[in-house]
């Protein structure tokens, strides 16, 4: 039995992630979606709180049809010392045996502590990042098509649009 490990801040999940969740699910028996930077919430740059991400995922892994039983979600805060963040990692997940990262640091951080590391395709990287789907929604342009269909209902009905919009406001002239 093989269990990946798949390490995403999720600011929110996309089509991309969704993509690269079945390209890990095709090659595991379980999975670890690590919620990174879990103690973020109504920045910019983290818009939402470690719950509702966790919300999100679970959404996405019942409209996809995935099993439940074999996706552990686990949000994990930042220590801001890289020397010990495996360690830090390794202290809130359940035992896995492969990481899956593309994240320059992440990578090299997990190779380090002896961990294999496989690097995981990158779909429409122009087009399905979390930076550009926040920018779509706070700029008001077409986003619906970035993220899975539980996603754009959930930011929806959250409150997540006027909410994304005011934290990137300012009061400068």
């Amino acid at each position: 039995m093989i269990r990946g490990l798949y390490i995403g801040r999720f600011q929110p999940m996309h089509k991309g992630h969704l993509d690269v969740l079945r390209y890990i699910l095709g090659q595991t028996d379980e999975l670890i979606i690590a919620i990174g930077s879990a103690q973020e919430s109504h920045t910019p740059r983290n818009p939402f709180t470690a719950g509702e991400r966790f919300e999100m995922i679970r959404s996405v892994i019942r409209e996809e049809g995935f099993d439940l039983s074999s996706i552990y979600i686990v949000p994990v805060e930042d220590v801001k010392r890289n020397s010990i963040w495996v360690s830090h990692v390794l202290s809130l997940v359940p035992h896995f045996d492969v990481v899956y990262a593309n994240e320059p640091l992440a990578t090299y951080l997990f190779e380090e502590a002896g961990f294999e590391v496989r690097k995981t395709l990158l779909f429409s990287r122009s087009s399905y990042s979390s930076t550009h789907v926040r920018e779509s929604i706070v700029g008001g342009s077409d986003w619906q098509d970035l993220v899975p269909p539980s996603i754009f209902d959930y930011i929806r009905k959250k409150g997540g649009v006027e909410r994304m919009v005011r934290i990137n406001s300012t009061d400068k002239c």
